[in-house]
């Protein structure tokens, strides 16, 4: 697990395909709270009771966390699999 202290609201969470994933809003403990304007709405099946409110990811599934992107371990549809409400 990579040092996950540097994760700041607003930075981009990316899978590890590169493919965006959510909007950190902040974190708690260990899971990152993605925004809800974005959070799991654009990653595929994410849909009807996924969209409008936030969404958690685990910081167990941070790779890295560089520049402004903290990119994921899993790929987005992967990571979809593991996104809890």
């Amino acid at each position: 697990m990579a040092d996950t202290s540097n994760i700041r609201e607003h930075m981009e969470v990316i899978g590890a395909d590169g493919v965006h994933v959510g909007t950190v809003d902040k974190v708690e403990g260990d899971r990152i709270k993605l925004t809800k304007k974005d959070s799991g709405a654009e990653i595929e099946g994410a849909e009807g009771s996924h969209a409008g409110h936030h969404h958690f990811i685990s910081t167990g599934l941070v790779a890295e966390v560089e520049g402004d992107q903290v990119r994921l371990s899993a790929t987005a549809a992967n990571a979809a699999t593991f996104i809890e409400e």
